[in-house]
């Protein structure tokens, strides 16, 4: 029987990790090894090859301040943004939370200075409103309806695939051709206007939401985790069930804290 094992490339550990989204990368390698799957995980920053990129079976980026993010932004250019469009566009999954979906658009243009290019990988822009705009923050919950994401995930859990996070940031995202990864319940997604958070691209998740998205939200890594598998393997995949009682437990304590367990009813 072959053994099952995943590589996992994490963007820029040194400056896309304000926000603990490191938890990210430890939820999907424990998740793994809870179920002997052995994870190797790959630095992807400004020391690495960008063959590099080509050898990952999943893509994890977290937030930086708009600093890193100009340096990060600068840095992903040439043959090394050509092989990520490769990877994520073949199916590679990714998860992209707070400032790195930003990475994946047109470009963003900051509070001060001018504009950085992004990937244009997504069909979306992101802008600083200006230093004196309000930074949108707290809690933010959103139900997924990016498809197949949404369908495949209620196959899983028989739930509504609620995402709970917490949201942090200066800059709006405006979403063109792209899908949405959601519809917000509470808080303010891209932008604060349309009622919409992230952007789904193949097996790509974008997402403002952190705190860090995946320890709250194990589905999701769960997910990740089995379209990584089965894009590798080129082969169905089924996870063996894990024990996720007490990350149940602290979702529907955060439902209760922002009165929203009318929305978690079974789908």
């Amino acid at each position: 029987m072959q053994e099952l094992e995943l590589k996992i490339g994490w963007l820029y550990p040194t400056l896309m990790s304000t926000y603990g989204d490191r938890g990210n990368v430890i939820t999907i390698q424990r998740r793994c090894q809870w179920r002997d799957i052995p994870v190797t995980i790959i630095p992807l920053d400004a020391q690495t090859e960008a063959e590099t990129f080509y050898q990952v079976d999943i893509i994890v980026g977290g937030g930086a301040q708009d600093r890193q993010q100009e340096i990060v932004m600068r840095d992903l250019q040439g043959k090394k943004a050509a092989a990520m469009k490769e990877q994520l566009s073949a199916g590679i999954p990714g998860v992209f939370t707070c400032g790195s979906p930003q990475l994946l658009g047109h470009y963003y243009e900051p509070a001060f200075g001018q504009r950085i290019e992004g990937l244009g990988l997504l069909d979306l822009v992101s802008k600083h409103p200006g230093p004196n705009a309000k930074r949108c923050i707290g809690n933010v919950v959103f139900e997924i309806t990016a498809s197949p994401l949404a369908e495949e995930i209620k196959a899983m859990t028989g739930e509504k695939p609620l995402v709970i996070g917490f949201e942090n940031h200066g800059g709006r995202t405006y979403l063109q051709t792209v899908s949405p990864l959601g519809k917000v319940i509470t808080g303010y997604g891209n932008n604060g206007e349309d009622g919409y958070e992230g952007a789904f691209y193949h097996n790509a998740i974008a997402t403002y939401a952190h705190g860090p998205l995946l320890p709250k939200n194990p589905f999701l890594a769960d997910w990740l985790i089995q379209k990584a598998l089965e894009q590798k393997y080129q082969k169905p995949i089924f996870l063996t069930k894990l024990d996720d009682s007490l990350a149940l437990k602290a979702r529907f304590a955060m439902f209760e804290r922002l009165e929203l367990t009318g929305v978690t009813n079974k789908a």
